[in-house]
């Protein structure tokens, strides 16, 4: 593939609107010493297919509409994906599994989500992940998401109109519910994860299970795109009542 290398006065994000202090904050993070070891050996060794790339190998901004009223949220950028790509879902399977999806539901203009700069945009959404780095084994410790939560919780506060999460897996969608957790008391078991199960949370946001859109989910038939299609416009359907 055609190296579209991402550089930082690409990313719309870092360079103006209510989260760009916020995200130039992020990309400077090192509180990893695991992750941090791990994102750059990616970005050095590459996969063959992609070594014309420069990657991205730093903490991952979050992308879409600030004033968006759906919050699609999942656990961290793919080691190939992300990490070169430089944005969130952009550049590996389950990124072009969802996007195809949500292109179809009409949240996004185009079914692509290829590189940094390739015109995809959101519509009433923004996308991001609980964990901004991708971690060895897609598998992050308790201290690593730990030390990620102030990103955040400082994500949700300036994405003020959020009305529903889609929280695609479990630590994704248990990472909201952590941060509800913070001012109000509820317990993680009262509010059990599964694909299309729907909540209305003591703050008065809707949160939505669904799964990940991963290569093993959708090689073993765990979710498919009429599934997801399905569930995306039952999605579209409350954030118009």
């Amino acid at each position: 593939m055609k190296s579209r290398s991402p550089k930082i006065i690409d990313h719309p994000l870092l360079q103006s609107g209510k989260l760009s202090s916020l995200y130039n904050e992020l990309i400077n993070c090192t509180k990893c010493p695991r992750i941090v070891e791990f994102r750059e050996r990616v970005a050095i060794e590459k996969r063959k297919q992609f070594s014309e790339w420069t990657y991205w190998g730093k903490p991952i901004p979050g992308f879409g509409n600030e004033n968006a009223k759906l919050l699609i949220l999942g656990l961290a950028p793919a080691a190939h994906g992300g990490n070169r790509t430089g944005r969130v879902f952009t550049g590996d399977k389950s990124a072009d599994f969802l996007v195809k999806c949500l292109h179809k539901t009409g949240i996004t203009n185009q079914p692509n989500s290829d590189y940094l700069t390739d015109g995809l945009q959101m519509n009433n959404a923004f996308m991001t992940p609980v964990l901004k780095c991708v971690p060895p084994f897609d598998k992050p410790t308790a201290k690593e998401l730990k030390n990620c939560s102030h990103f955040f919780e400082q994500e949700i506060l300036v994405l003020s109109k959020i009305k529903i999460i889609l929280g695609l897996g479990k630590i994704g969608y248990e990472g909201y519910l952590k941060h509800v957790r913070q001012n109000y008391s509820l317990k993680l078991k009262d509010y059990p994860f599964g694909h299309d199960k729907k909540y209305l949370l003591p703050n008065g946001k809707i949160l939505w299970g669904c799964y990940h859109p991963s290569p093993r989910n959708v090689n073993t038939g765990r979710v498919n795109s009429s599934m997801m299609i399905k569930l995306l416009h039952k999605v579209k359907e409350e954030l118009q009542k």
